[in-house]
């Protein structure tokens, strides 16, 4: 068969169902330039999915959580182990469109990640194909493009297209939260002679953020009266000054008209600002239940953790397990490492180490700090510990550092370094970080960094008497200068 005559990928998901091309074609053509969106339309690919196997099946929904919904279709044995194995998977990549500045993703991070939804799609959809059609077609990929940015560029500086004006602002808005956090970031890795270009280049960068923030809230501000969405994201770049100086109390009630308009993501920050109360917004912890509840409802994962966090301050442990249970299973790391917490003091549910420490490696994996700081240091202190378990360790540990600035990490990682116990030695790095520890810690670490600290210049003074290698010298020489 010649391949022109072939269908195109966006041809062959339309003739598995005819209302999951539209999202499938929409997250595909936001790959390359918007991939928090296309990642937005692979949540809803797979919640119309979902619904398309359930209702083959003859199967009703008891619940709106896509998590949910898919271990019901599991129990039921509408869908084999594959099948729940790829739906969670997609749902899992949905997740970090909505949020990627909390996994610590970088833009070509995310682009690979939608890129490989897409694929994982394709893959799925051809493996589900003969189970609900007589035959599998052939098909061709039709290799992604980076037109959709330029296309939307012109429908909001030339047409005013709200729409384009919104997309193009949650593009600019992704890109600055991301840069955002690389610039707060320690970068661990730079000794102290590099300090000062890392800093020159961090200003730079700083700027092209600020720009990015402007420019976002200049688009949200201009399809905010035509668009709901827009006007959420309006009042939250009022709210953390996009532009200048941060505008709380008019954000709040922008925040407010939108969340009333039935934005979800607005009434899950609504519910928040009475939960911990804010410029213009008094604490009301019944209001903070009922938006709260609205967002929950409609499957915002950080609505149902902060819904378990309302009903554990009560005391109703049950009720606040179920909750964060809910959030966990959507892939909400901060509502996994709660949860194994709660199985791990038997807080609305049995005691339970196993699963306890189950979400701390699930929380961990999603760039859960907390949960990273707990493997990494588990890892560690485990004598049986295999490369690649060290490699994590060190990876985790790492992270916690660049973006936690926690004293205890660095400490962590300093010893080990030190001790050879990541399969080298590297005093440089290590009394690097042990003077940066050292710049971050309360009273309790200066108490434990300072053992720690002359062990370290015993260590290199030790070392430089056995007369090592020109090379070696000049590594400890410096390590001793470090530690000063």
């Amino acid at each position: 068969m010649k391949e022109h005559s072939l269908l195109t990928d966006i041809e062959f998901i339309d003739g598995f169902a005819a209302d999951l091309s539209e999202d499938y074609a929409s997250a595909k053509s936001y790959v390359r330039d918007i991939p928090t969106q296309a990642l937005v339309y692979v949540r809803s690919f797979t919640h119309k999915l979902t619904f398309a196997l359930a209702s083959h099946h003859g199967e009703s929904f008891s619940s709106p959580n896509l998590y949910d919904r898919i271990e019901q279709l599991n129990k039921a044995r509408v869908i084999d182990v594959p099948t729940v194995r790829a739906l969670h998977r997609l749902r899992g990549d949905g997740n970090r469109g909505a949020h990627p500045e909390k996994y610590h993703l970088t833009h070509e991070q995310l682009v690979k990640i939608a890129e490989k939804s897409i694929r994982n799609i394709l893959k799925f959809v051809t493996q589900l194909y003969p189970k609900y059609h007589s035959d599998t077609p052939a098909y061709r990929f039709e290799e992604f493009d980076a037109l959709v940015g330029r296309d939307l560029c012109y429908r909001a500086s030339m047409q005013n297209d709200a729409d384009a004006q919104y997309l193009v602002g949650m593009s600019l808005k992704a890109k600055a939260l991301m840069q955002n956090e690389q610039e707060q970031a320690i970068s661990h890795q730079s000794l102290p002679d590099e300090v000062q270009s890392d800093s020159v280049n961090r200003k730079a960068s700083a700027l092209s953020t600020d720009v990015a923030f402007q420019q976002a809230a200049h688009w949200f501000a201009s399809a905010s009266n035509r668009h709901h969405h827009a006007l959420y994201e309006h009042g939250v770049s009022l709210l953390h000054g996009y532009q200048g100086t941060p505008q709380a109390a008019q954000g709040e009630q922008i925040i407010l008209q939108a969340a009333e308009k039935g934005v979800v993501d607005a009434k899950a920050l609504l519910g928040y600002f009475y939960l911990v109360g804010g410029e213009s917004i008094e604490v009301d912890i019944d209001q903070s239940q009922q938006w709260l509840t609205k967002a929950a409802m409609a499957e915002n994962a950080e609505a149902m953790s902060n819904l378990g966090v309302i009903y554990y301050q009560q005391q109703e442990y049950q009720k606040a397990f179920e909750w964060v249970s809910k959030a966990a299973q959507t892939g909400y790391p901060h509502a996994q490492f709660h949860l194994a917490i709660m199985f791990e003091q038997g807080q609305g549910c049995e005691v339970d180490t196993e699963q306890a420490w189950y979400w701390v490696k699930e929380a961990a994996q999603q760039g859960q700090l907390d949960a990273m700081l707990r493997c990494g240091t588990e890892i560690l202190n485990n004598d049986n510990a295999t490369d690649d378990e060290l490699d994590t360790a060190e990876r985790y540990l790492q992270d916690v550092v660049k973006y936690g600035r926690n004293a205890t990490a660095m400490m962590e990682l300093s010893v080990a370094l030190a001790d050879g116990m990541l399969g080298r030695i590297d005093v440089v790095q290590s009394a690097y970080l042990l003077r940066l520890a050292k710049e971050y810690a309360d009273e309790a670490h200066l108490e434990v960094i300072e053992p720690i600290w002359q062990s370290l210049s015993i260590q290199i003074d030790s070392v430089i008497d056995l007369n090592p290698s020109e090379q070696e010298l000049e590594a400890l020489q410096h390590a001793k200068t470090i530690l000063a």
